[in-house]
């Protein structure tokens, strides 16, 4: 089905696809509009599926739909994906480059298991 979509001369007018096809590999650059129409928890879930259009090959403008219907579960996941998208921007900002600026200790601190978690004892 990917094949026929990605090179046949009369490709069918849309390909459907579960946001769990994310992690499957698909490159899907003969789309020119991808559609969210169940919005899931994990921004970085979306993003993914939303990257099956923008690949090495792409030649079109994508468009990306998201549909949300007012007063839905939907749309408290839309705001809470808003949130968690600004409060990481608000953290480390855009791209990784916040990780060059870190000092040594700040590095060390950042990838060392935390002192409360070898003072427990705890297991995890």
């Amino acid at each position: 089905m990917v094949r026929r979509f990605q090179e046949d001369e009369d490709p069918p007018l849309f390909f459907v696809l579960s946001l769990k096809a994310g992690g499957a590999g698909l490159n899907l650059t003969r789309a020119s509009h991808v559609f969210h129409v169940d919005r899931w928890w994990n921004p970085a879930v979306e993003d993914q599926a939303t990257d099956r259009a923008f690949r090495i090959g792409q030649t079109r403008h994508v468009q990306v739909h998201k549909f949300v219907c007012r007063g839905t579960l939907e749309e408290r996941i839309d705001g809470m994906i808003d949130e968690k998208k600004e409060l990481a921007r608000s953290i480390i900002g855009a791209g990784e480059s916040w990780i060059t600026e870190l000092s040594n200790e700040e590095l060390a601190d950042l990838v060392a298991l935390g002192r409360d978690a070898v003072e427990s004892g705890e297991g995890g």
